[in-house]
């Protein structure tokens, strides 16, 4: 029997696994269009203007930022 621990996904205990979009393998990849168009409405929002040749991790990035700005996705 082994020691290993298997990984698992959810529950309530806070995950390690989240990775850095820096990190991600496709994060120097173009912004998915799912992406794009939520950014595109909390920038409407935020009052700002985001370039749309952004990358998929500087796409989560942004979002994440206009979140906090904007109030959205708090739960």
């Amino acid at each position: 029997m082994s020691d290993d621990k298997t990984e698992m996904l959810g529950g309530t205990e806070n995950s390690s696994t989240e990775k850095d979009p820096s990190d991600w393998v496709t994060g120097g990849e173009p912004a998915t269009g799912a992406q794009k168009s939520y950014i595109d409405t909390l920038a409407r929002q935020a009052g700002e203007e985001i370039p749309a040749d952004i990358t998929k991790a500087e796409a989560s990035e942004t979002i994440e930022r206009l979140q906090e700005e904007t109030g959205r996705g708090q739960s």
